[in-house]
């Protein structure tokens, strides 16, 4: 299985691979995201260290089950090679109500096969209120003319 665009990557084949991650954590399908990962990934995510895609499916199940109404923008940063770094904020809300916006970093490895090998993400979060929410579309995938990180001024 190959999971284009491949590596090495070019600024226009790293931008789609960025956009391409966004759409598929938009889709908040555990099942089809963790396909986009080699079987023996490694992720750092906060605390949690996930070392398979049948953990990568897991943990993807346990965080859209809390992370309800789940909105994510990312974009692409830098990249070289098979290497792609990554900002991000996402929206969601808990079953309480709640709702928070959460930044992160990711750096991103790549097999040749497009698959992703590693991914190591720092994430902080802090509540907001419903009316401060920026990230409004109908869930799924974002619209291409929905503003992005920079435009926010994220």
């Amino acid at each position: 299985m190959s999971r284009p665009p491949l590596p090495p990557f070019t600024e226009e084949s790293a931008i789609e691979k960025v956009r391409l991650a966004e759409d598929g954590w938009n889709s908040r399908d555990p099942a089809k995201v963790a396909l986009a990962y080699t079987t023996d990934t490694r992720w750092r995510n906060r605390a949690e260290f996930v070392t398979s895609r049948d953990e990568a499916q897991a943990f993807l199940t346990r965080k859209w089950n809390r992370e309800l109404d789940y909105r994510l923008i990312k974009e692409l940063w830098a990249f070289t090679g098979n290497r792609i770094a990554v900002r991000y904020a996402y929206e969601y809300r808990d079953d309480s109500g709640q709702w928070f916006r959460a930044y992160g970093n990711e750096n991103w490895e790549f097999a040749e096969d497009g698959l992703m090998r590693a991914r190591h993400a720092s994430i902080n979060e802090h509540p907001i209120r419903e009316e401060d929410r920026k990230f409004r579309w109908p869930l799924g995938r974002r619209p291409d003319n929905h503003p992005g990180l920079s435009q926010f001024g994220f």
